[in-house]
C-alpha cells in the first residue's frame, strides 16, 4: 500500500515537472464542460464569455499577469468557444481539425492580482483556409478592455466553408471581416513570402 502511494506521488511529480501538467488537465475539463455542463450556442458569430480572476501564479516580476497568461486563457476561452458552437464537433465528423496559425496580442492596461476579469471571444469570419477570433480582456472592475487577441485558426482536412455548411445544413456566406483584420491578414502573407524566400522554398508552397 506504501509502495503504491509512494508511486503515485511520483506519477505526479513527474506529471507536472515535466510537462504542462495544469494545462493538459484544464483543456480537457474546459472542453467537457463546454460540451456537457453549457449550453449549445447556435450563433457562429455570438460573443462568449468566461470569467476569471488574477491569481498568484499568473503574476510576473512586476506583480501584475504575465504577457503569456493571456495568450492561455486566450487558448482556452478559444476552445471552448469552438466547442459550444459547434465547430470542433464539425471538425471531427468531418475528419479534419484546426491549428493555430498565427495570433497578435495589444496590451492596453494591467491586470492586477485577484482583478475579476472576462475573456470576451467571438468568430470574426474566415476564408478559404482559415477561422479568425478575436478574444477581449475585459476588466470587471470597470469594463476597460484590458488586451485585445486576434487569432487563426488554420483548418486541415477540409475547409472553413464546409465546416459551417455542415453546422448550418445549408451554404453560408462569410462576413466581411474588419479592415485591420484585413491588413493582419495582408502582413502574414508577405511575411510567409520572405519566409520562404529565405528558405529557398517554391511559391507554390502554401504558407500555413
Amino acid at each position: 500500500m506504501l509502495g503504491l502511494l509512494v508511486a503515485s506521488m511520483a506519477l505526479m511529480l513527474a506529471f507536472f515537472a515535466l510537462l504542462d501538467g495544469w494545462y493538459l488537465l484544464r483543456v480537457p475539463c474546459a472542453v467537457l464542460s463546454a460540451r456537457l455542463l453549457e449550453p449549445r450556442v447556435r450563433d457562429l458569430l455570438a460573443e462568449q464569455r468566461r470569467a476569471g480572476r488574477v491569481l498568484p501564479s499568473d503574476l510576473d516580476l512586476l506583480l501584475h499577469m504575465n504577457n503569456a497568461r493571456y495568450l492561455r486563457e486566450a487558448d482556452v476561452a478559444r476552445i471552448t468557444h469552438l466547442t459550444r458552437c459547434g465547430v470542433l464537433g464539425a471538425l471531427r465528423e468531418l475528419g479534419a481539425h484546426a491549428v493555430l496559425a498565427a495570433s497578435c496580442a495589444r496590451y492596453r492596461r494591467s491586470l492586477h492580482l485577484f482583478e475579476p476579469f472576462e475573456v470576451r471571444t467571438r468568430l470574426l469570419g474566415w476564408d478559404d483556409r482559415a477561422f479568425y477570433l478575436e478574444a477581449r480582456f475585459v476588466s470587471l472592475r470597470d469594463g476597460f478592455v484590458c488586451a485585445l487577441l486576434r487569432s487563426r485558426q488554420h483548418v486541415l482536412g477540409t475547409s472553413p466553408e464546409r465546416v459551417v455548411q455542415h453546422l448550418c445544413k445549408r451554404r453560408v456566406e462569410p462576413p466581411e471581416l474588419p479592415e485591420d483584420l484585413k491588413h493582419w491578414i495582408t502582413y502574414n502573407e508577405v511575411s510567409s513570402q520572405l519566409l520562404r524566400a529565405e528558405s529557398g522554398l517554391s511559391e507554390d508552397i502554401k504558407a500555413q
